[in-house]
C-alpha cells in the first residue's frame, strides 16, 4: 500500500464490461466527460491538473495499450506508409462475416485514439493492430449472439441512459458529446441494450465463481505484506498566490506581500479554509479551500514538503516560495509511517482478489465460446 492505493492494479473495478463488449464500452466511455485524474507519483497536487483527453470513437473497440505505436519519426522509415491489402470479408464468424471496412474503421479510430494516424504505421505494426482489433471484434459478435435472448426491457435502457446522462452538467453537453461521437439517439439506444444483453449475460456465466472469504485475504496480506508499508504523511491547507514566469520581480514581491498579509490574518485566528476560498488563486481553491488532503513527502515540490514537513499540526507557515508561487501552508495532520493493519486493507485485498477471479472466470468463458465457434481469419498469421 502507498500513498493508499494497492499495487499491481489492486484497483476496485469490475472486469466483466471490458472483457465482454467492445463498441459499447468503447460508447460509454467516450460519452463519459473528462474528469481530473488522480496526481501521479511525481505529480505536484498544489497545482493544476489538467483534464484527460477524450476517448476513441464509438466504433472502436477499447483501446488497448499494447496496440502499435509508431516510430519516433515516421518519414525516416521507408516502411511507413506501406499499405496493408486487406481481403472482404476479413473473418467468418460461424457464418457470420466481418467486413474489410468495418475492421479499417474501428482500427483507425483506435490509432487515432492514441494520437497517430494508421498512416504513420509500418505494415508490420498494422498487421498487428488488425490482428487485435479483429480478435475483439470477433468476439464481440460471439457474445452478442450467445446473449441475444437476454431480456432487457425499455425500462432497462433508459435507466443507463439517465445514468450516462448523469455525468453531464447539462442535456445540451450530452447531445453534443453524442453528436461528435456520430451517435444517433438510435444507435445509442441499440448499443446501450446490446451492453445490457452482455453483461447480464456474463454475470450469469460467473455467479458463484467469484466469491473471496477472509482466510483468501489474509493470506494475500501476509504474502506481500511489504506492499502495505506507508510513508509518513502530512495534511495539509494551502493558500497560493500564484507567481507566472513572465511575471516581474515587481509582481513576485506583491505577491509576497499578498502572503505575508494572509499568514499574519491566520495566526490572529482567522479561519484558514474562509481565507483561502477568499484569497487563493488555485484553480478550485473556492470549493476546496485549499484543501490538499494526506501526502507523502515525494509527492509535492521540495521546498513545499521541507516546510509541511517540518511543521507541527495547527501551525501555520510564513510565505513559501515554490515554482508556482507564494504558499502559505497549514499543517491540520500528520501519520508516522509504519504498515497497515490487515482490518485497514481488508476490503480492497477483498475488492482486489475478487476482480482477479472475476477476470480469470471471464477468460476462461470467452475462451471456451471461442473454441466452439467456426472463424475463418483471411488475414496474414501473426510473426
Amino acid at each position: 500500500m502507498r500513498n493508499g492505493c494497492l499495487n499491481h492494479s489492486m484497483i476496485n473495478r469490475s472486469f466483466i464490461p471490458a472483457l465482454v463488449i467492445t463498441s459499447a464500452t468503447a460508447l460509454v466511455l467516450l460519452l463519459l466527460p473528462a474528469c481530473k485524474p488522480a496526481p501521479a507519483p511525481d505529480a505536484k497536487p498544489a497545482t493544476p491538473t489538467p483534464a484527460a483527453t477524450a476517448a476513441p470513437e464509438a466504433t472502436a473497440p477499447p483501446v488497448d495499450s499494447s496496440l502499435p505505436t509508431p516510430p519516433a519519426d515516421p518519414t525516416s522509415s521507408p516502411e511507413a506508409s506501406t499499405t496493408v491489402e486487406l481481403k472482404d470479408p476479413v473473418a467468418v464468424v460461424n457464418g457470420e462475416p466481418i467486413s474489410k471496412a468495418q475492421l479499417e474503421d474501428a482500427f483507425k479510430a483506435a490509432v487515432e485514439a492514441t494520437g497517430s494516424t494508421a498512416a504513420e504505421l509500418t505494415a508490420e505494426q498494422k498487421l498487428a493492430g488488425y490482428r487485435q482489433i479483429l480478435d475483439e471484434l470477433i468476439m464481440d459478435k460471439l457474445v452478442s449472439k450467445a446473449s441475444t435472448d437476454i431480456a432487457v426491457t425499455e425500462e432497462d435502457v433508459a435507466s443507463e441512459l439517465a445514468k450516462l446522462k448523469k455525468q453531464f452538467p447539462t442535456e445540451e453537453a450530452f447531445d453534443e458529446q453524442m453528436k461528435q461521437a456520430g451517435q444517433s439517439p438510435e444507435k445509442l439506444t441499440s448499443t446501450l441494450r446490446t451492453m445490457i444483453q452482455q453483461q447480464r449475460w456474463m454475470k450469469d456465466k460467473i455467479a458463484g465463481k467469484d466469491a473471496v472469504g477472509e482466510n483468501d485475504a489474509k493470506t494475500f496480506y501476509d504474502s506481500n505484506n511489504s506492499e502495505f508499508q506507508n510513508p509518513e504523511t502530512v495534511k495539509a491547507s494551502h493558500i497560493l498566490f500564484m507567481v507566472k514566469k513572465e511575471d516581474t520581480e515587481e509582481v513576485a514581491k506583491a505577491k509576497e506581500a499578498a502572503a505575508k498579509k494572509a499568514a499574519a490574518r491566520a495566526n490572529k485566528g482567522e479561519n484558514f479554509t474562509k481565507l483561502a476560498k477568499e484569497l487563493s488563486e488555485e484553480p478550485g481553491a473556492k470549493e476546496s479551500g485549499g484543501d490538499l488532503g494526506f501526502f507523502s513527502k515525494d509527492r509535492m515540490v521540495p521546498e513545499f514538503s521541507e516546510v509541511a514537513f517540518a511543521q507541527k499540526p495547527g501551525d501555520i507557515s510564513k510565505p513559501v516560495r515554490t515554482q508556482f508561487g507564494w504558499h502559505v501552508i497549514k499543517v491540520i495532520e500528520k501519520k508516522p509511517a509504519g504498515t497497515m493493519g490487515f482490518d485497514e486493507v481488508k476490503d480492497q485485498i477483498t475488492t482486489y482478489l475478487k476482480s482477479t477471479k472475476q477476470r480469470e472466470v471471464v477468460e476462461a468463458v470467452l475462451k471456451d465460446l471461442k473454441s466452439q465457434a467456426k472463424i475463418e481469419s483471411t488475414l496474414p498469421p501473426g510473426a
